[in-house]
């Protein structure tokens, strides 16, 4: 990371954990773009249920991103600090290799059909209204609210599947 410039401390002052890369993955399909967006089977099975309850409801929901690789993350980054963006704001938005939840395969990032991916105005729309009432019965939390303690930027889009606890 240190070839980045991020910190060596990053983990610790922004709160966040190691992410382990996911091995095991499950196709949701493709994201309007065409690209396959794949997540850990369990975390894909909860999509589709969520997914199909919101469309029970008039919800359309689109997925935009799933897992994403540690180098992946590294190469996102690589490209904002080549365009010139300083990594102190890149690491509001963009979470250092090995910290991303998309890395271990249960995080994704939702939208809704045509209109623009991953911006704040997602919050002021059904789909996300919906997400906030009733993600959670699906095993979904969003991981980035305002003023989040991680300092990482509000993230409405960004749904992270927790494991199913066993009784």
């Amino acid at each position: 990371m240190s070839d980045l410039g991020i910190p060596a401390d990053y983990g610790r002052w922004r709160g966040l954990s190691l992410q382990a890369e996911a091995t095991e993955l499950a196709s949701i399909g493709p994201n309007p773009d065409g690209r396959d967006i794949q997540l850990a089977p369990e975390a894909a099975q909860a999509w589709s249920r969520m997914r199909a309850a919101a469309r029970g409801d008039g919800i359309m929901l689109v997925a935009h991103s799933g897992f994403r690789s540690m180098q992946r993350q590294s190469e996102i980054i690589h490209a904002k600090l080549k365009a010139g963006e300083a990594i102190e704001n890149i690491l509001r938005l963009v979470a250092a290799p090995g910290y991303s939840e998309h890395h271990t395969g249960r995080a994704i990032d939702i939208g809704v059909p045509g209109e623009p991916p991953l911006t704040e105005a997602f919050a002021g729309t059904p789909a996300f209204a919906w997400l906030s009432s009733r993600a959670a019965g699906f095993g979904f939390r969003m991981s980035f609210p305002r003023d989040n303690p991680h300092g990482i930027a509000y993230e409405p889009w960004h749904w992270f599947y927790q494991i199913a606890k066993l009784p």
